[in-house]
């Protein structure tokens, strides 16, 4: 999604729609930081929750077009970090893998001298990344194929990053995905709950399913599963499809790459690409897709206890979210970002009706888990 701006300008004639804006104003001067060459036009770019994107062409016929984002520094308190996984990440991708090999990342680009990033005046943190061409992301599956080509890139990106040791890596996010701890956190603001239908369902629905929440966690302190690389947030519009070949050629929005559990990756793409809207349901058509060829390619490092471990991921992911939607509500909307004050309300009750919908197809979701687990052993 590609809101303009501001179009066609120069240094010497910047818009006064630029200038009134307060928090657009410096933006010309902080995307020439990163280039030296004419900067023809600034969009808004993507519909992110967390940093604020925007699309920055240049008069380069070789490289058009930048992204320029500025980090939420009060979500990522260590930008720093961020940036110097995302460089470890694309750096070991080059190495390549077991897997296909047109799976790209956007590349750094750093500041004149050198540095990953730059901080403004007001101390907000700004990055540049490269813009992959030629390509799109989409925010619903409409067709098989794009199914398929999810289930092959999310393993392609687990296969090449098997190797790459987790010590290597930051934890940009301590807590990210450990649902016991949101869980904690939603009790110490349940104080705040009303007493509306919406805030009774999503609190009664989290008492139902409170028991379930440290299934990976505890499975992961007994030693049945292993930290690895993950994305982290690898929901369908993080994805990149090529314009051309419709083949899945990048991932973008890296800033939550860190050791993780691959369930969390899988559940979270599963919860992204299969909800259907209105009725809120989950797509076991698709979820086959996206996981036959996901274990068509991890079979390289997928163990039993991995796919025993998948059904589980599949239902606490979205619950995850809905838990952290309904908490960022009681708190006053501070982290993700919100059209209206009900917003994350809303998307609380979405994603607590879309695990009921797991829940009512647990048994064929399950004996799809276990179908694929008889082919690999």
């Amino acid at each position: 999604m590609v809101t303009r701006i501001f179009l066609r300008f120069t240094d010497q004639s910047v818009p006064d729609l630029l200038m009134q804006a307060p928090s657009d104003k410096n933006l010309l001067s902080i995307a020439k930081q990163f280039v030296d060459i004419e900067i023809t036009s600034i969009d808004n770019f993507g519909n992110g929750l967390i940093n604020d994107t925007f699309l920055i062409t240049c008069n380069n016929n070789q490289s058009p077009h930048f992204i320029l984002q500025r980090i939420n520094h009060q979500v990522f308190p260590r930008p720093e970090w961020i940036m110097g996984n995302i460089q470890k990440l694309t750096a070991h991708f080059l190495q390549g893998s077991q897997c296909r090999q047109q799976l790209t990342l956007p590349e750094i680009l750093p500041i004149n001298e050198g540095q990953l990033f730059f901080v403004d005046k007001k101390q907000q943190y700004w990055r540049a990344l490269s813009f992959i061409e030629n390509s799109t992301s989409f925010e619903k599956i409409t067709r098989s194929v794009e199914a398929e080509q999810v289930g092959t890139a999310l393993a392609e990106f687990h296969c090449r990053t098997a190797s790459l040791s987790t010590s290597e890596l930051f934890d940009t996010l301590p807590g990210f995905h450990i649902t016991p701890q949101y869980l904690e956190n939603y009790y110490h603001s349940s104080s705040a709950i009303k007493n509306n239908p919406d805030c009774r369902f999503c609190q009664q629905f989290i008492e139902q399913f409170k028991n379930r929440v440290d299934v990976l966690e505890s499975a992961k302190q007994k030693g049945l599963l292993a930290d690895r690389a993950i994305h982290g947030d690898p929901k369908l519009n993080n994805f990149l499809f090529s314009k051309t070949s419709q083949e899945i050629i990048s991932f973008i929005d890296l800033d939550t790459v860190k050791p993780g559990l691959v369930h969390y990756d899988i559940g979270d793409c599963l919860r992204s690409c299969c909800q259907t809207e209105n009725p809120i349901h989950f797509d076991l058509d698709i979820c086959e897709l996206i996981l036959k060829h996901y274990l068509e390619q991890a079979r390289y490092f997928f163990t039993r206890n991995d796919f025993d471990f998948l059904y589980p991921a599949v239902e606490l992911l979205p619950f995850e979210l809905g838990l952290r939607f309904f908490t960022d509500y009681l708190q006053g909307n501070h982290y993700f970002k919100t059209a209206h004050s009900e917003q994350n309300l809303q998307r609380a009750c979405q994603q607590f009706q879309l695990v009921q919908s797991i829940q009512q197809q647990q048994k064929q979701i399950e004996n799809l888990i276990y179908r694929f687990k008889n082919e690999r052993y």
